[in-house]
C-alpha cells in the first residue's frame, strides 16, 4: 500500500536574477513500511523535501499525498491537525521542551490535540527505548543519545503514517548514532513503521531499504536493495 505519494514536486524560492530551484519535478511513491534514506550534496534540496513532506513547508506546485490525503489541500488549521496526527518528526538538534520531564515531553503532542496519551504504547516505548528509568528527568539531565531516544519517542505517540528524520544523528558520537539507527530499524521491521530519514550519514543509507539521492533538486538515483544493519 503506497503511504506517500510524490507528484511534480517544485519549490521556488526568490524571482530573477535570485531566482533557486530548490526542488524540480520530484517524483516518487513510498510503501507502508519501507525505510527509506534521502541522500545528497548540501544544498541538494533534500531538507526543503522534509520540510515539505512534514508539513512546515508548501511547495511551489507538486501533490503530496500522505495515507490518502493530499495535504496541499487542507487549510491551515486542518493541516496542523492532520500533521500532529499522522506525521512523527525528529530532529538533530532534538526540539524538547527543557522545563518537561522525559515522559511529559513524549506525551505532549497529544496533549496539546486534547487526546489522552495511550498508556500502553507509552511503556512499551519507554522500554524500547532504555528511558524506563529516565522518566522525570529533564533534557540537560539527559545526554545527547538519550535526548534523541526522546525524541524518537515523542514522535512516535502518535502512530504515525511516516517518521521523518532529519539528519537524527548528526549531533550524536558514532556509539550513540549506531544505537540510534539501530533504535529506528527496529522500530521499522517490527512495527511496520514507514520511516523517510534525510542523512549524509553513509550508515544510514547502508541501513535503509531504499536510497533515494537528490542532486541540484532532482533525484538522480532511486535504488531499493535488501536491509542490512550497518556495523
Amino acid at each position: 500500500m503506497k503511504i506517500l505519494e510524490i507528484k511534480n514536486l517544485c519549490k521556488i524560492y526568490g524571482e530573477g536574477e535570485t531566482k533557486v530551484d530548490a526542488l524540480r519535478n520530484v517524483s516518487f511513491d513510498v510503501e507502508q513500511g519501507e525505510f527509506v534514506a534521502i541522500v545528497g550534496p548540501s544544498g541538494s534540496g533534500k531538507s526543503t523535501l522534509m520540510h515539505i513532506l512534514g508539513g512546515v513547508d508548501v511547495p511551489t506546485t507538486g501533490i503530496v499525498n500522505i495515507a490518502g490525503t493530499n495535504i496541499g489541500e487542507l487549510n491551515e488549521t486542518k493541516l496542523a491537525i492532520f500533521r500532529r496526527r499522522n506525521i512523527g518528526l525528529i530532529y538533530q538538534f532534538y526540539n524538547l521542551i527543557p522545563i518537561l520531564n522525559v515522559e511529559e515531553n513524549m506525551t505532549l503532542p497529544l496533549l496539546l490535540d486534547d487526546r489522552k496519551p495511550d498508556r500502553a504504547l507509552l511503556k512499551d516505548l519507554v522500554e524500547k527505548l532504555g528511558l524506563k528509568e529516565r522518566l522525570k528527568h529533564l533534557p540537560n539531565q539527559l545526554s545527547g543519545g538519550q535526548q534523541q531516544r526522546v525524541s524518537i519517542g515523542r514522535a512516535l505517540m502518535n502512530h504515525p503514517a511516516l517518521l521523518l528524520a532529519d539528519e537524527p544523528t548528526g549531533n550524536l558520537d558514532s556509539e550513540n548514532s549506531k544505537e540510534i539507527i539501530t533504535l529506528l530499524r527496529k522500530f521499522n521491521r517490527e512495527n511496520n513503521q514507514t520511516v523517510i530519514i534525510i542523512t549524509h550519514d553513509e550508515r544510514i543509507a547502508l541501513a535503509a531499504d531504499r536510497v533515494i539521492t537528490i542532486e541540484d533538486g532532482m533525484i538522480t538515483r532511486d535504488s531499493k536493495r535488501l536491509g542490512v544493519m550497518a556495523s
